[in-house]
């Protein structure tokens, strides 16, 4: 019992309910600290109904735990906080930021017909990004100088080693089980009509003019596409950009460009290097199936020419262009946060990938016009 009157006596203390102006006026005083918040917060709240004014003018101290009761009796009752002492106000101020009325209304779902023109608008932003790029990128190269508008073949010969050598592995090995697969599916269905030797024709044709480009280029949008994109975007978020542009170095020639001229370089040697492991694969298997090497090589010859190969090259040049000008691209895009990075480089590789396969299909109808 006599616990419990000092328990009684000590609420007492720091909160008193009085009638006040049309409701109620509670009188905080003392030390508001979490002990002493923890005894009287049912108890305020309780009475915090209707309209509530808080005089705070006896509190001498008061925490985050004082603080979070005083925001709280505010949000509930719409209570107005009278005679805080200056200091325990600049502490309450860091509180209020944070609250959210519970009424607060929930911001309306679109229709279907604005989420798709919301699409439609990012797309064709996108677009014209996209472009503008391009334009800027044509400005960069044309007007490469000498001193400070010169060109840094360092890093353009930095990127190409990264790009290029490092990639010869992963590119190699796709490239010879690529052909390698295709020889082997296509042999079965060829034998029963006996032109399995045809085999080696339809892997060398499918290397040259599709498969080598277009799986070098997806390829170099997962590995080096998304480095580009991860490397100026992680520049961009610790402002090293910014910086740039302060000290009045242009990030499109001092960042982009030795990435982009890296890419269009690198990626038709990658192409020819994907291109004969391919038609290794398939020499391979059709070996194992007891063709003889002078029959393989002669239909092979017989069936890829310049032109073929010349085809290829071309694509090679696009895409290495595109790869690396849409990582870059990417990563100068990038906003504030920490999965801001992530993103860019997702997007990166997303959007390289989709414009390797458009492009493509653009090549395959030209070449088709122009009978190449």
């Amino acid at each position: 019992m006599r616990l419990g009157c000092a328990h009684m006596a000590g609420v007492e203390d720091l909160l008193k309910v009085e009638p006040g102006e049309g409701g109620v006026r509670l009188v905080l005083s003392g030390r508001l600290d979490a002990d002493a918040v923890a005894d009287i917060w049912n108890e305020a709240l309780g009475a915090a109904r209707g309209k509530v004014t808080v005089d705070a003018s006896a509190v001498e101290y008061c925490d985050g735990a004082g603080s979070a009761l005083l925001c709280e009796l505010r949000r509930r009752a719409g209570g107005k906080i009278t005679g805080l002492r200056p200091e325990i106000a600049r502490v309450f101020e860091l509180f209020e930021g944070d609250e959210e009325p519970e009424d607060k209304s929930r911001k309306p779902v679109d229709s279907p017909l604005e989420s798709i023109g919301r699409v439609g608008a990012e797309f064709f932003e996108d677009l014209r990004d996209q472009v503008a790029f391009l334009g800027e990128m044509v400005v960069v190269f044309a007007t490469f100088r000498g001193g400070a508008q010169r060109l840094r073949w360092n890093d353009v010969w930095i990127t190409f080693e990264r790009a290029g050598v490092q990639a010869l592995l992963v590119v190699g090995l796709i490239s010879f089980l690529t052909g390698l697969i295709m020889a082997f599916q296509a042999a079965p269905p060829l034998r029963q009509f006996g032109v399995d030797l045809f085999v080696v024709n339809l892997v060398g044709l499918a290397m040259v003019r599709e498969l080598g480009p277009i799986m070098t280029a997806i390829v170099l949008a997962g590995r080096s596409g998304s480095a580009f994109a991860a490397e100026i975007g992680t520049m961009k978020v610790n402002e090293e950009i910014n910086a740039l542009n302060t000290m009045g170095l242009d990030p499109a020639r001092f960042l982009v460009a030795p990435r982009v001229l890296a890419g269009i370089l690198v990626t038709p040697f990658l192409i020819v290097y994907a291109d004969l492991l391919g038609v290794a694969g398939g020499f391979l298997v059709m070996l194992m199936r007891g063709f003889p090497t002078a029959a393989l090589w002669q239909q092979l010859t017989s069936a890829i020419s310049v032109h073929d190969v010349m085809a290829g090259l071309i694509k090679g040049f696009v895409f290495g262009a595109l790869v690396a000008g849409m990582g870059c691209l990417r990563g100068l895009q990038t906003k504030e946060g920490a999965s801001a990075v992530g993103v860019s480089t997702t997007s990166s590789v997303v959007s390289s990938i989709f414009l390797i396969v458009v492009v493509d299909a653009i090549f395959a109808v030209v070449y088709y016009v122009i009978g190449f």
